[in-house]
């Protein structure tokens, strides 16, 4: 099929990026098609994007085989979208609102594969959410473009200056790795950051740990990360005492501390139902 190129929709639909909604579109086809390949096969595939804007990775998508449902806020993107859905009818879903308040779970069938150029005001709390689910989760994949630093937090290893809260909630139940670099050029307007699109599968969760009670941990200490485990995790009932019987010295610090470490420490801190 063949569609008019993105940059001619958005003039002639007077689309600029909003800097409020944190938009940066991407006209780059080849990339588009990089991103929309990452998941692998999406012949007939569910897949949600958050932030289409004017429909650049949607186009990837769709190209790809996928049956897209998008969510979008930004209501002067909708006619560029109702265009796109008309060469590929039935195949698109546009809904009209905010990601963080949208019931997505309630779009699908099955699980989807999530792929989206996130909005950068919003991505981190949307992965948040989507990683604090009950598990396994309702979406097959994630494949989300973060700026660098964000994404660098994400696959981050213990020792790694990066390490943190966001690492231990992404790994300690999925794997995540960067699929690929994108420079800042590649975005209209180019943003101050570099990016990077991070891709994230579930695995099984460990037995007996609550993600309430890692939470509740890694926000303790790495809270106050230039503090000894001693000190950070003091406030924690039972914490310290859990360290002991793990023979984890609590004269460290947390970013030291392994993902597997983390998880045993909630397994005894907690004592409740994993959710």
């Amino acid at each position: 099929m063949t569609l008019p190129p993105l940059r001619d929709v958005v003039a002639r639909h007077g689309l600029q990026a909003s800097k409020a909604l944190g938009q940066n579109f991407l006209f780059d086809g080849q990339l588009l098609a990089r991103i929309a390949a990452v998941p692998g096969e999406l012949t007939d595939a569910e897949v949600l994007e958050v932030g289409p804007g004017p429909g650049g990775l949607t186009r990837a998508l769709l190209a790809a085989g996928a049956r897209v449902t998008a969510v979008e806020r930004d209501r002067r993107c909708m006619p560029a979208l109702a265009e796109l859905g008309s060469v590929y009818p039935g195949r698109l879903v546009v809904i009209e609102g905010d990601a963080l308040a949208v019931d997505l779970p309630a779009q699908f069938e099955g699980k989807p594969h999530i792929v989206a150029n996130l909005p950068y005001n919003i991505g981190t709390a949307l992965l948040v959410g989507w990683l604090t689910t009950d598990w396994r989760p309702w979406w097959a994949s994630a494949t989300l473009m973060f700026q660098r630093e964000v994404a660098e937090r994400i696959v981050a290893k213990a020792g790694d200056d990066a390490f943190g809260r966001l690492a231990v909630l992404a790994q300690w139940r999925s794997t995540a790795r960067i699929a690929m670099p994108v420079h800042r050029s590649a975005f209209t307007p180019p943003p101050k950051v570099m990016s990077a699109v991070v891709h994230i599968e579930p695995v099984e969760a460990p037995a007996g740990v609550a993600v309430r009670d890692l939470e509740r941990l890694t926000a303790a200490a790495f809270g106050q990360r230039r503090k000894m485990l001693r000190q950070s995790l003091k406030g924690v009932p039972g914490a310290l005492a859990a360290a002991e019987v793990l023979g984890i010295d609590v004269s460290r610090r947390a970013e030291t501390v392994t993902i597997e470490e983390w998880v045993a420490l909630a397994r005894l801190t907690g004592g409740s139902p994993a959710a």
